[in-house]
């Protein structure tokens, strides 16, 4: 992609899933890259381990860095020094992805204050406090930044028993394209990825489960689940400059899950 080569990245939650797979796809496209991870620092190694090797692969300059950060997005003290570390070993921050987040499944109403709470804490306050450190360095420095969310479809289709998750991913939405515009013409970009499902270490419950597997299937036009190395894909897209007029959007990656699949046959209300 065009662009990456020797930018410095950034991204949470990077230990396993979309997020390892991002960090492997920014390594390979030539980024310097800040593992985030909360508790297991064996999983943030393997992810570095293979993040080097396709950078050493694919590279010709294989000089790339890459840095292993524990921290919670939901503490502020954590975010701070993820961010000053990153800077510090890098000398600057170009691209920051926020992808921690948790879920919580319960029906609604019994749904805890802190429970509640926490995912918010996560999936949107997290993402916030990042992007505030993220932007305050850019113009700090008078210069330009990439912010990603990773957001989900559940931005905009309603999930019943995960009400604390929707609600995060709907105001990450909103995230997006409020510092989007507030940040332009300072030539901060900032857009959204909303993947659906997709195979992932925290689906293993309808992966490996061939019933569930094809519930899940039907609902999804193109018949089968994503998988993290697509959404990778379009991560380092949209931080290349390649998209360098792209800012305020979310890019659903979903197999056409958001086009209504069960309006798939044509019939008459």
């Amino acid at each position: 992609m065009k662009g990456l080569a020797g930018k410095n990245a950034l991204i949470t939650g990077a230990s396993s899933g979309i997020g390892q797979a991002i960090a492997i796809r920014l390594a390979q496209e030539g980024c310097n890259i800040a593992i985030n991870y909360r508790k297991s620092v064996e999983e943030a190694r393997d992810t570095q381990e293979q993040a080097m090797q396709k950078a050493c692969g694919q590279v010709e300059d294989c000089g790339r860095r890459s840095l292993l950060i524990q921290g919670d997005v939901s503490r502020e003290e954590d975010i701070l020094n993820m961010v000053n570390q990153t800077i510090e070993q890098f000398g600057n921050l170009d691209i920051l992805v926020n992808n921690a987040g948790i879920q919580k499944e319960c029906p609604a109403h019994e749904v805890t204050a802190k429970d509640f709470d926490q995912v918010l804490s996560v999936n949107l306050r997290g993402a916030f406090l990042c992007a505030r450190e993220m932007i305050k360095h850019c113009l700090n420095q008078n210069r330009p930044g990439v912010i990603i969310n990773i957001s989900s479809v559940h931005e905009v289709i309603p999930r019943p028993f995960y009400v604390s998750y929707s609600v995060s991913k709907g105001g990450m939405e909103n995230l997006t394209k409020t510092l989007a515009l507030e940040y332009a013409a300072r030539g901060i970009r900032v857009n959204g990825i909303a993947p659906g499902a997709t195979i992932t270490p925290i689906n293993r419950d309808w992966v490996e489960d061939p019933e569930k597997s094809a519930v899940v299937k039907s609902h999804i036009p193109m018949a089968r689940a994503g998988t993290a190395e697509e959404m990778a894909a379009s991560v380092a897209f949209l931080a290349s400059d390649d998209a360098s007029y792209i800012t305020g959007q979310t890019l659903f990656i979903d197999g056409g899950l958001t086009l209504y699949a069960d309006f798939r046959e044509a019939w008459s209300a």
